[in-house]
């Protein structure tokens, strides 16, 4: 893999090479948040990983000027220091597609960058999923079902998006709750409350209903039978 690392922890910054590099990996590492985005938007890289507190410019402004720009199709990692919800919500809002908190395990980071890469390469360069006439676009972060727009909130989103890569199967409710809030969820049952908002927002207006529940399992989004024949 061809890394982009944005950390201004020079021995963070130090150990991820000591580990990443003897296995093969490429990494081009920058400080700062403007030399980041930089080496960013001229180069081509399988993964970035970025820092959110950095000089310059902080890793939610960088990523979310490259989905801006249209760097859309590059996966991102977000590093923080900061293991609160509200954080989290935050990075996915800029357009982040995993989460990070430090102190960590290099093994770990090594292993969530190539899920994402390996995520990336198994859905191709496209920036929409679809399932039936549920549209939602990664770029613009825009979803729409027959050609109306919905309004959805970043965890939300996150849930829609896990759950139209994996149509072909039941997601269980540990795989979205670790989609959302990585190896700490929230004590409460709020993933039921955000599925019920999900299932409000893309199916209560429309005949045909997509976001099903396998009781004891989890959740499920596919096209109407009828469609499919």
């Amino acid at each position: 893999m061809r890394i982009l690392i944005v950390e201004d922890n020079r021995d963070i910054a130090e150990n991820i090479a000591d580990y990443l590099e003897p296995l093969g990996h490429t990494l081009d590492f920058a400080v700062t948040g403007p030399g980041g985005l930089q080496l960013a938007t001229s180069n081509s890289y399988d993964v970035i990983v970025l820092d959110v507190m950095l000089p310059g410019m902080d890793g939610l402004s960088i990523c979310r000027a490259l989905r801006e720009r249209g760097e859309t199709s590059t996966p991102v990692l977000m590093l923080t220091a900061r293991d609160q919800l509200d954080d989290k919500l935050m990075g996915f809002a800029a357009g982040a597609d995993d989460y990070l908190v430090k102190p960590f395990s290099i093994k770990e980071l090594e292993a969530r960058l190539k899920a994402l890469v390996n995520r990336h390469e198994r859905h191709g360069t496209s920036d929409t999923l679809q399932v039936g006439t549920l549209h939602f676009d990664l770029g613009t972060l825009r979803a729409e079902r027959d050609g109306v727009s919905l309004e959805l909130n970043p965890v939300q989103r996150k849930l829609l998006e896990v759950l139209m890569r994996n149509s072909h199967r039941v997601v269980t409710r540990d795989e979205l709750e670790r989609e959302v809030w990585g190896e700490d969820p929230p004590d409460s049952d709020i993933l039921r409350t955000h599925i019920y908002a999900l299932r409000n927002a893309i199916d209560k207006p429309f005949a045909d209903k997509l976001l099903q529940t396998v009781h004891g399992t989890g959740y499920r989004l596919t096209e109407p039978e009828d469609s499919r024949n």
